[in-house]
């Protein structure tokens, strides 16, 4: 038997409206996070379909605000590579070509500082003699963090980072 507790709130279609403005007025949300907070609350599709229009006339709603505030954000505080972005950006299901545009956001000089940066920190951290094992652990690193490839290997040949 569900616990009173466990159960989700069900709210009316005006509700829903109201909790959605405050929702998105609350943070940039991408179209998916709001519709799927919507079916949550109990909406049947033509309601959340509605909601969705309105928050999008009234401007709650923005897919490409949402994207570029989503790449600033995790380029700058989580230090995430481009290709991580779209990763996370695809997750939250936004067009190809709103990711496109979002990606023009981040400065390329900045950009490649920030490996430069976090590859630096990195290679002061990894305590390995070895400087071909070394050089790997910082690729695979700068890797996962979602750069590019190339731009890896360009700064590892260029900053000397495996000594």
């Amino acid at each position: 038997m569900d616990h009173p507790s466990n159960r989700q709130k069900t709210y009316t279609a005006l509700e829903a409206k109201r909790k959605a403005e405050s929702y998105c007025a609350y943070q940039e949300r991408a179209q998916q996070e709001v519709r799927d907070k919507l079916y949550q609350w109990g909406l049947h599709k033509l309601d959340v379909e509605n909601i969705i229009s309105y928050l999008i006339e009234e401007n709650f709603l923005n897919e490409e605000r949402f994207a570029k505030a989503y790449v600033l954000g995790k380029f700058r505080m989580k230090s995430w590579g481009k290709i991580k972005i779209t990763q996370g950006l695809k997750i939250k299901q936004v067009s190809a070509p709103l990711i496109k545009i979002a990606l023009k956001e981040i400065n390329p000089e900045e950009y490649f500082e920030r490996l430069v940066s976090i590859l630096e920190k990195k290679s002061k951290l990894i305590q390995e003699n070895d400087s071909f094992k070394k050089r790997n652990k910082l690729y695979q690193y700068a890797l996962g963090k979602g750069f590019e490839n190339n731009l890896i290997l360009e700064v590892l040949k260029d900053n000397d980072l495996e000594n």
